[in-house]
């Protein structure tokens, strides 16, 4: 299994959730191969070789990564544009990633009470774009669990943050186990 997590160096010593996310999975699994890709990468110059390799040898794909702005960081963007290309991911020959699972685990500053129907803010709304990129390289889109109120500025207590990432790695764990 594979995590591609994006935590910008200059973030991660804050890191509360995405840090420490990956922290507790690397603990609890062997075999897990975790893959920064703004640390491998922050000229923003993916090597595609490379990353379609790491994508080859792992049957489950996880996404880790803060929701910026409703939607994925820029470099997770410019990742599966140039990794997910023709004739690897789509195309006659593009069935390297065909029935391989993708699991998105996302840290959301705000409060899921942000999120609610009523307020229009359906995480499934900003995840569209992942789901039907998935679905066209026929890979199996497992959904996504979400992390909650992990910015300081939404008012919840550090102690607080930290004991819901500790249940969102645990629910993460779980999922894997799942799926493996």
């Amino acid at each position: 299994m594979i995590v591609f997590t994006q935590i910008r160096d200059r973030d991660f010593d804050h890191s509360v959730a995405n840090k420490a996310i990956s922290a507790k999975l690397v603990l609890k699994m062997s075999g897990l191969e975790i893959r920064n890709i703004h640390h491998l990468y922050p000229d923003y110059q993916i090597d595609i070789g490379t990353e379609q390799t790491a994508l080859l040898r792992h049957k489950l794909i996880i996404l880790q990564y803060p929701m910026y702005w409703f939607n994925m960081p820029a470099i997770l963007k410019i990742w599966f544009d140039q990794v997910f290309s023709y004739q690897f991911a789509y195309g006659f020959k593009g069935d390297k990633l065909k029935n391989k699972k993708i699991l998105v685990s996302m840290t959301v500053g705000q409060p899921e009470e942000n999120f609610k129907l009523e307020n229009h803010f359906l995480i499934n709304d900003f995840l569209q774009a992942v789901k039907k990129s998935a679905e066209y390289a026929q890979m199996d889109y497992l959904g996504y669990i979400a992390l909650y109120g992990v910015s300081p500025v939404a008012g919840i207590a550090k102690e607080e943050r930290v004991a819901k990432t500790k249940q969102h790695s645990l629910k993460l764990f779980n999922l894997i186990q799942q799926y493996r």
